[in-house]
């Protein structure tokens, strides 16, 4: 089964998460999904700067679930 990593950039201050990003890569399992999770997410947080973070307290969440998507 294929796994696609579903990214969601969260705002504490306004507890929303307005943005959602399906990443492009598919994985083969389960912990080279999550680990990528982690990573990127620290990336984007970093991307960010500190100001930003701080000031709408940012965070990311993140999911790896069964691909869905269709070839085309």
């Amino acid at each position: 089964m294929k796994l696609m990593l579903v990214m969601h950039l969260c705002s504490a201050l306004f507890n929303t998460c307005p943005t959602s990003n399906i990443m492009p890569a598919t994985y083969n399992d389960y912990n080279t999904c999550i680990t990528t999770g982690y990573v990127e997410s620290l990336n984007r947080i970093k991307a960010m700067g500190k100001e930003d973070v701080n000031k709408y307290m940012i965070f990311i969440k993140f999911i790896c679930t069964k691909d869905t998507r269709t070839d085309t």
